[in-house]
């Protein structure tokens, strides 16, 4: 994977985001402090969770010659009680069986991102020069 660098943009909480050769912003909202320049954090994680699961179910359907013709997957974070509730809604267009959405749905479940969120995670820190 390669690293993803974040550092100080314009305005007062900005961030300029560098993977590789790809730029993209996150802000934190008006309301919050920011100027709403792109996603926020939580926003991105919410996308990491909805592509991933996209692109899982995608790449299965390929390998399995299922009729998928999209997979519409919106992803919605809130937190109450310092829980973070992930609710993930999946739309399956397609010629498909029931069957197939079935392990479509089990399917979904083992994309990497999922699987990282509900596994163990640890964040090691540090302070470099």
């Amino acid at each position: 994977m390669r690293k993803v660098i974040s550092q100080f943009g314009e305005g007062p909480l900005q961030q300029k985001l560098t993977t590789g050769d790809l730029h993209f912003l996150s802000d934190a909202y008006v309301s919050n402090g920011g100027n709403g320049t792109g996603p926020t954090p939580h926003e991105l994680l919410g996308a990491a969770l909805a592509s991933c699961t996209s692109m899982t179910l995608k790449m299965y359907a390929g390998r399995k010659s299922m009729n998928l013709e999209n997979a519409i997957v919106t992803v919605d974070i809130e937190r109450v009680n310092d829980v973070e509730t992930f609710s993930r809604d999946i739309q399956l267009q397609g010629k498909l069986t029931l069957e197939e959405k079935n392990r479509l749905i089990e399917i979904a479940n083992k994309c990497p991102i999922h699987k990282a969120l509900v596994g163990d995670i640890q964040i090691k820190t540090q302070l470099v020069d």
